[in-house]
């Protein structure tokens, strides 16, 4: 079940399935034999470098320069690094921070930071889906680390019967997510886009991970990105997580002792990965000069206020929601779209069907039945696949076992080859001359209720760098052309066309 869209579900399923509860895992880390092997004693942790590796890249302080992420491991990589070499702050705020492998090492990384005299902030929201409070907290309790929940209504520290009081008396409260996906190392690097903190948002998961994009920023624009997160951390929506739970249940040294000894161990942390983190600069430094890597001079980071719809209600739209329909609305030649769900209200077909009456070539890449990890949104999908049609688009969707695969995924050779992929991209390209990565899924949720961030780049360049990576997804070997003759529900096991069909009892309006 996709772990972004549990409020989809009836309420009492989606209650029970958003309480806290510790993983195997996490058990297993807290209690960590310390009378075993310490896997920390072999590993050299470099001095922080980020100021200097920032200063003999040369980059024009006045201009973003802008380089896409389409690798997994190579998106955790960069992350790592900057976690690693930071010397004075960063800031982080995630919808999902899962307490998987991929988290567990995560909060080490920002643990170490703390502990080497960085300002660590960190923001959550309060659906916390695979993830553990305690965790959280034990990063928490480190005198240079802070952690918030964002809109505490339904999970950290609240029990089942109150989140279903409050789902009753506070229906748009409760639907209300911060969606928002950025990292920020020094108040001068940015990483935005679609990938949340868990194994499969980065080519990590043995069974199942997605096709995710991210962006990765140097000053400029990551100005506003500073700007945004601050709104956030002084919303009173967020809150510190130490109000929410109480006193720990165990000691911080020891929970800290065992990230260190967990993301040490070499079975949790590759060494082959460990090694391309440190490897990082060099790295960059190719991808400068090979054309990866851009100056743009334009270059927006819009976020919602931490308090989207505060009074308008359900269905009032965003400041995100705005810049997309604009840049929609600009559009003169083509506009190609990547998006993990398509649920489309009247507002947007009626967009789209503008835009074909134009002349603009409209194409929309997404998720099939046969591989999407989100029935219920599927189902509205279903509910609109012919209204598009009808206007004009073109619609692609993803399948099983696409040929791409192992050419995007960059991790272990194990889970490039046997686990399935999904489309997690958000992602826009106007006339080959705009590009925008962001959190923004195309659906009514989105539209209204959740907080997003895009990243909105003026550059032919970095455009059509991501016009060619979405028509490679969208070619004959890799989706589906659906037509009104053909859609490819039919190639779908019978259990996941029943697993749909059932879904459409939720109404278009909160998918």
């Amino acid at each position: 079940m996709n772990k972004e869209n549990k409020l989809y579900l009836p309420l009492v399923v989606w209650l029970t399935s958003c309480t806290s509860h510790h993983s195997p895992l996490v058990d297993a880390l807290h209690s960590h034999d310390f009378n075993q092997t310490d896997h920390c004693e072999t590993i050299v942790h470099p001095d922080p470098i980020l100021p200097e590796v920032i200063d003999s890249l040369d980059f024009d302080d006045d201009e973003t320069t802008a380089m896409i992420l389409n690798h997994g491991t190579s998106a955790i990589i960069a992350r790592a690094w900057l976690s690693d070499h930071a010397t004075e702050s960063i800031d982080a705020q995630y919808f999902i921070f899962a307490a998987d492998n991929l988290g567990l090492i995560a909060v080490d990384h920002l643990l170490r930071a703390a502990e080497r005299g960085v300002r660590v902030r960190l923001i959550v929201d309060d659906t916390l889906n695979h993830g553990d409070p305690n965790v959280l907290l034990a990063l928490a309790l480190h005198p240079n680390a802070d952690v918030r929940i964002y809109n505490p209504n339904i999970n950290v520290g609240t029990s089942i019967w109150e989140a279903a009081g409050n789902a009753v008396t506070d229906f748009r409260g409760v639907n209300q997510r911060m969606h928002n996906k950025l990292f920020v190392a020094d108040g001068t690097v940015a990483i935005t886009g679609g990938r949340n903190v868990g194994s499969e948002y980065f080519d990590l998961d043995q069974t199942a991970n997605f096709r995710d994009r991210d962006v990765l920023l140097v000053n400029g624009a990551v100005e506003s990105a500073n700007e945004s997160f601050q709104a956030f951390w002084d919303s009173e929506i967020v809150v510190p997580i130490e109000s929410l739970v109480g006193e720990p249940d165990f000691e911080p040294d020891l929970a800290w002792r065992a990230l260190h000894q967990y993301s040490c161990d070499p079975e949790n942390f590759l060494p082959s990965i460990r090694e391309r983190v440190s490897n990082l600069p060099n790295a960059l430094r190719e991808r400068l000069t090979g054309d990866f890597a851009h100056s743009i001079n334009s270059v927006e980071y819009v976020s919602d206020p931490p308090t989207k719809n505060d009074e308008e209600g359900m269905w009032g739209g965003g400041a995100t929601t705005d810049r997309l329909i604009a840049l929609v609305n600009s559009a003169t030649e083509s506009v190609l779209i990547q998006s993990p769900y398509l649920v489309t209200t009247e507002v947007a077909q009626e967009l789209f069907r503008a835009a074909v009456e134009r002349g603009v070539s409209v194409k929309i890449i997404t998720n099939s039945l046969s591989v999407t990890d989100n029935y219920q949104a599927f189902s509205g999908y279903q509910r609109s696949r012919q209204d598009l049609l009808d206007a004009g688009v073109e619609i692609y969707e993803l399948k099983p076992n696409a040929e791409m695969q192992s050419a995007i995924m960059n991790g272990p050779a194990e889970m490039r080859y046997y686990s399935s992929l999904a489309v997690h991209a958000k992602s826009l390209v106007v006339d080959f001359e705009v590009a925008v990565i962001g959190s923004f899924n195309l659906d009514p949720r989105s539209a209204n209720l959740n907080t997003e961030s895009i990243t909105v780049m003026h550059s032919e360049t970095i455009a059509n760098q991501l016009a060619r990576q979405i028509q490679q997804d969208m070619a004959p070997e890799n989706a589906w052309n659906t037509t009104s003759d053909f859609n490819p529900d039919s190639e779908a096991p019978f259990g996941l066309r029943f697993k749909a069909w059932l879904a459409r009892i939720m109404p278009e309006s909160v998918l």
